[in-house]
């Protein structure tokens, strides 16, 4: 198929380029404001179900465009249905993975920004898969609207036993929309760092999804460019750092991109980012059996955060999620509290993440499971 012959994602476009593309099909410019509302606030993911379009436009579109161009593969439930983990096919064949986490009173969507990941890091399941394609803005947002419309559905088929288990008082604990969307799926958001950006302005656009810029958390391996690229941006996202180690050798060893990006560096341009923006920083903290979670550890990660005084920052522990044939084991109960415990008695915030999805593999550092291998193969 020629690129000519290639549908439009409609997902990729601003309204103003939405508006020219209208245009160039011979339609009046309005027609785009219509067909936007229907993109970004009706949330249709079909042409038919336009009622405000004119049967014609909407049998031109059905020819020339898409609705975002993933293809949903199969939803799995975890959790008594609480979190749903979507896995699509994009044109090639390749996949990428999104997940739906339910909580009370607030939803968070996990979406992937990269089919696959270069960065490498040995405790996770997205990194076996190398790197395989950049997402484009549209497929990236397409994961946000999918966990919208999942998230319509799930207080008529959640089971009971589950928000009871998760401490939901009921259905109305469910909130109607998104709360939250993590950029924390496969790939390194800073590796495909305009196309990331791109998504987040179609979903923060008041005129249409009209997602705030707090409610986007992007995390990164530590691409200390990145960080200063976002530094410098006006919208206020959320950063989150994966450090996992505060040792250069064992961070190095866990992730290749320390040998790059230094502890110190990294950390020293995490203050120069908190200074400028005025906002709180996450470190993500995988804790791995005899690899990074006894007190040693803890102390020289308390060390490095407080060596220049302290700035708004939290440590998010997270015990390891099984991956298969890795070789690595997650820390006992009694390692993550007493690490938790030590960093709070050094004045470090800290917080035990809330295990979810592991039992579908939809956890942190789970993404690409047996499903994606075999279609990305």
């Amino acid at each position: 198929m020629s690129s000519e012959d290639t549908p439009i994602n409609l997902l990729d476009l601003d309204l103003p380029a939405l508006t020219e593309q209208v245009k160039a099909w011979g339609q009046p410019a309005f027609r785009a404001k219509q067909l936007w509302r229907q993109l970004w606030i009706k949330l249709a993911d079909s042409f038919e179900e336009m009622s405000d379009l004119p049967k014609g436009f909407r049998e031109l579109l059905a020819q020339k465009a898409v609705i975002g161009n993933l293809r949903l593969l199969t939803v799995r439930r975890g959790d008594g249905g609480l979190t749903r983990k979507a896995v699509f096919a994009l044109p090639g064949n390749e996949t990428v993975e999104a997940v739906l986490m339910v909580y009370p009173g607030r939803a968070t969507v996990c979406v992937s920004s990269q089919a696959g990941c270069p960065m490498g890091c040995t405790f996770c399941a997205t990194a076996r898969l190398g790197f395989r394609k950049d997402l484009s803005p549209g497929q990236i947002a397409h994961q946000v609207l999918w966990a919208q419309r999942m998230l319509l559905e799930v207080p008529e088929d959640v089971d009971a036993s589950g928000m009871e288990r998760h401490r939901f008082d009921g259905k109305s604990d469910i909130p109607g929309r998104l709360t939250n969307a993590v950029f924390m799926g496969m790939g390194e958001p800073f590796n495909n760092y305009d196309q990331w950006r791109e998504s987040v302005e179609l979903l923060h656009d008041p005129s249409g999804f009209n997602f705030g810029a707090r409610n986007f958390t992007v995390s990164t391996v530590g691409l200390i460019p990145g960080i200063r690229k976002l530094m410098d941006d006006p919208l206020q996202v959320n950063l989150a750092i994966s450090l996992h180690a505060a040792d250069d050798e064992i961070r190095s060893d866990m992730m290749p991109v320390n040998r790059r990006y230094p502890v110190a560096d990294l950390i020293a341009a995490t203050r120069e980012y908190t200074e400028k923006t005025h906002r709180r920083v996450s470190f993500e903290y995988v804790l791995i059996d005899g690899k990074n979670d006894d007190l040693q550890e803890a102390e020289k990660l308390a060390d490095v955060l407080l060596a220049g005084g302290k700035f708004p920052m939290h440590v998010n522990l997270i015990p390891l999620n099984p991956v298969s044939d890795s070789g690595m084991t997650r820390s006992s109960r009694q390692r993550v509290n007493d690490f938790r415990n030590y960093l709070e008695s050094r004045g470090v915030p800290a917080t035990v993440r809330i295990q979810r999805g592991v039992d579908i593999d939809a956890a942190c550092g789970q993404l690409a499971g047996d499903l994606a291998k075999e279609l990305a193969s």
